[in-house]
């Protein structure tokens, strides 16, 4: 493929953008929507927590009952024993720990310290009132946040479909065992962008159930180089080529129902690039998670001069001294 013929960076990405969008919503259980983007606001169906409660474990007291105690006067209160969570007695509104108190007789503690009102106490609606939103659309769902829906009365959520991907790996014949970087590497990413991963060959990538085909290898051309030929024969090749070192001969098109194809170039650093900036674009829209790439940017100073290639967008790796 010529110079001239390769798109730039930004006419793919545009390319990509126009050809994903977010998949519809799926009504999933709790309990296996771990990693999933929630499709709509949830909101709390009742004042999170339902009534004062206690914080830690410990005895439930009355504050004003605890004043003046010290080493030299202890004194002794009215207490209720209660794990955390647990809701208040109605004449109480303070927790004392467990080990700060000394047991005397049934309903009764020592205490050589005073505790304000409040301590240790979870208030009424503190966390969330009733139809407070807890989750917005969009929002990847963490283990913390399946806990709060849990206790929003959230027992089923309606999430984005997770997209398929179908993955083909094409490797050239050398002397030797076949080594497959490519597919482990691949297939890691995919996972980590919200993608199911179904493995194909290049003869049956274009056929049954899939998001977006990624076929990786073949693209060059070269008489083992299949990949683009094969996308010809089952559907579309729109683009051949980007502006892209490392990995200039990726490739975009579409299968005779619309399925976008990604054709990655082989060379490993060729594929990681062309699968962050392009597939995993593509990959994070279908999901609806943020499409840029997944890492914290960092503003640094460089210690000399980079020169790129004219019309070429270049990935120069560094190394961070500080």
């Amino acid at each position: 493929m010529s110079a001239q013929s390769r798109v730039s960076f930004e006419h793919a990405v545009a390319w990509i953008d126009g050809a994903t969008r977010c998949l519809e919503a799926e009504e999933v259980s709790l309990d296996a929507a771990a990693g999933f983007v929630l499709a709509s606001d949830q909101r709390a169906a009742g004042p999170i927590p339902s009534a004062d409660c206690a914080a830690i474990d410990g005895f439930a007291v009355k504050a004003e009952a605890t004043l003046g105690a010290s080493a030299y006067n202890p004194v002794e209160v009215t207490s209720v024993p209660l794990e955390a969570g647990e809701p208040m007695p109605p004449e109480a509104d303070a927790v004392v720990p467990f080990d700060q108190a000394d047991p005397e007789g049934p309903g009764q503690v020592v205490l050589v310290e005073p505790i304000v009102a409040g301590a240790n106490v979870d208030r009424y609606g503190a966390v969330a009132t009733g139809g407070m939103l807890v989750a917005a659309a969009g929002t990847r769902l963490t283990p913390g946040q399946l806990g709060l829906l849990t206790v929003a009365g959230c027992a089923h959520v309606s999430v984005t479909r997770r997209p398929r991907v179908r993955l083909a790996i094409t490797r050239k014949a050398r002397s030797g065992p076949p080594i497959d970087s490519n597919g482990p590497m691949l297939r890691a990413l995919i996972e980590r962008d919200g993608g199911a991963v179904l493995d194909a060959t290049l003869a049956d990538a274009f056929a049954g159930d899939a998001d977006v085909i990624i076929i990786a290898g073949g693209t060059g051309c070269g008489p083992s180089d299949r990949s683009a030929a094969a996308l010809t024969s089952a559907g579309l090749l729109e683009i051949r080529g980007v502006a892209l070192i490392p990995g200039e001969t990726a490739g975009f098109g579409h299968t005779m129902g619309g399925v976008p194809v990604l054709l990655l170039p082989g060379s490993p650093a060729g594929c990681l690039w062309n699968y962050e900036l392009f597939a995993g674009r593509a990959i994070r829209r279908l999901g609806g998670r943020n499409p840029e790439l997944p890492y914290r940017v960092v503003g640094i100073t460089i210690t000399r001069k980079i020169v790129s290639s004219i019309g070429m967008t270049e990935i120069c790796p560094i190394r961070r001294l500080a």
